[in-house]
């Protein structure tokens, strides 16, 4: 029986899950099984990792895959090629002495600068590695790339930088709650959560600092900022 009242769940933190574009825009067109079960093994090893961005080598890869699912390695490297070029991961290879290392990451926009910063050999393993040590919070324009990507889809470049003035116009706990209620009543588009913030700094939301007598003001803050020709009056 279907029950109506369940609610569904929203992925709201920043570790790495399998994005809502793969199951609606990738696993619908995929022909090949084999890619498949690749697809999700990928997924699992970077599910493991504490790395940010989570990262998985090939070897590391070729090493752990279960013997139950009956994957040769010409066709488990044919399987990750192709779903490379279907856009479920990011590829890169980085330079070691004496031998060159690939390694796969998720498709996500938070990850496609730190790709590109190896490929122009900016940087090394050992540097992806130490960038979980860092002490500061990463940058609120990558918390809502990640929360559009896992439960919307991918992300056009018009559509990135709407979200990034969007994290300068509105606080992050308002952005995480219009993507919460958006996913809740099934109304998966920007368009829909942009409303809702435009709404939020129109009538004002009681929450942190914009309660009660703080409210009129902090609404002001929203519609003479910066960005507040963004915001419908």
């Amino acid at each position: 029986m279907h029950d109506d009242n369940i609610e569904h769940p929203i992925i709201i933190q920043t570790g790495i899950n399998i994005p809502e574009s793969f199951f609606t825009q990738i696993m619908p067109a995929l022909q090949d099984i084999i890619e498949l079960k690749v697809i999700l093994f990928v997924f699992h090893c970077l599910n493991k990792k504490s790395t940010n961005p989570a990262f998985v080598t090939y070897n590391e890869l070729l090493s752990s895959v279960p013997a139950f699912l009956l994957i040769t390695k010409e066709d488990f490297s044919k399987a990750l090629n192709s779903a490379v070029n279907d856009g479920v991961f990011l590829h890169s290879i980085i330079g070691l002495p004496n031998k060159q290392q690939n390694i796969y990451c998720d498709n996500i926009e938070t990850n496609k600068e730190i790709t590109e910063k190896i490929k122009r050999g900016e940087l090394q393993l050992k540097d992806i590695t130490d960038i979980t040590k860092e002490k500061h919070a990463p940058h609120q324009s990558s918390n809502i790339f990640v929360l559009y990507e896992q439960n919307i889809g991918m992300i056009t470049p018009i559509l990135s930088d709407e979200l990034k003035a969007a994290t300068e116009l509105y606080p992050k706990q308002w952005i995480e709650e219009a993507f919460k209620e958006a996913v809740l009543l099934n109304k998966r588009s920007w368009r829909y959560i942009a409303r809702i913030l435009e709404r939020w700094a129109r009538e004002g939301k009681s929450i942190g600092a914009d309660r009660q007598g703080n409210k009129k003001d902090s609404t002001n803050k929203y519609i003479k900022g910066k960005y507040g020709h963004l915001v419908k009056r």
